[in-house]
């Protein structure tokens, strides 16, 4: 599953003309990070997508927190769109990256000659 989901990911990469050699480790961080996302993904289903449960504390007060799971693929679903950004994989950082075309320089007058080198090239 991690060899399919890095291989997605690179070929993604290459696709829009970001990866490099050096983002293998990143790359990797980032796919194990997907991998995980989509195994709470499945328990969070099979949970019937519970996002609270009861609690009671140590005074004896019940209360609803949220699910470990949730809480898990919240802090994942933060550190994913992180490292999504740092390997240029969502519009808005691509965006910023993609090199626009090097603009067309506009032609410049010729500037006026000064009087001196007037007189000097007619003298030649």
């Amino acid at each position: 599953m991690r060899s399919q989901l890095k291989k997605e990911v690179v070929d993604n990469m290459k696709h829009l003309g970001v990866y490099r050699d050096d983002f293998e480790h990143m790359i990797d961080i980032y796919v194990g990070m997907l991998a995980q996302y989509q195994a709470f993904e499945k328990q969070f289903e099979e949970s019937g997508f519970k996002i609270t449960d009861s609690y009671t504390n140590k005074a004896g007060a019940t209360n609803e927190r949220k699910t470990p799971i949730y809480t898990a693929m919240e802090a994942l679903r933060k550190d994913l769109a992180t490292y999504s950004n740092l390997l240029c994989l969502n519009p808005k950082t691509y965006e910023r990256v993609k090199r626009p075309e090097v603009p067309v320089r506009k032609e410049e007058k010729e500037k006026p000659k000064s009087k001196l080198i007037q007189a000097l090239s007619e003298t030649s």
